[in-house]
């Protein structure tokens, strides 16, 4: 049986263009997330669309994805990491 610990997504490491590597928490991840999503609301892709709140179209994201395209060679990227063993 996996060990519940590998399925934990407390911290992500966060790439962005031309910026060092981040390490946030989950809710700061989900924070930065809904500051970028507040500002695109009229250009969301289909499967944000369906969500009639903020916190849900970023929650959705990073249940779902890894990656969020900001436009022409701009992105958002994250993915979970274990710091401890």
């Amino acid at each position: 049986m996996p060990d519940p610990m590998m399925y934990q997504q407390d911290t992500f490491v966060v790439l962005e263009p031309n910026q060092p590597e981040q390490f946030l928490t989950a809710a700061e991840l989900l924070e930065k997330l809904q500051a970028i999503l507040t500002q695109r609301q009229e250009n969301l892709p289909r499967e944000l669309q369906r969500f009639t709140s903020i916190q849900a179209q970023a929650q959705y994201l990073i249940d779902t994805s890894c990656e969020f395209d900001l436009g022409p060679g701009e992105y958002l990227q994250w993915y979970a990491v274990r710091l401890e063993k």
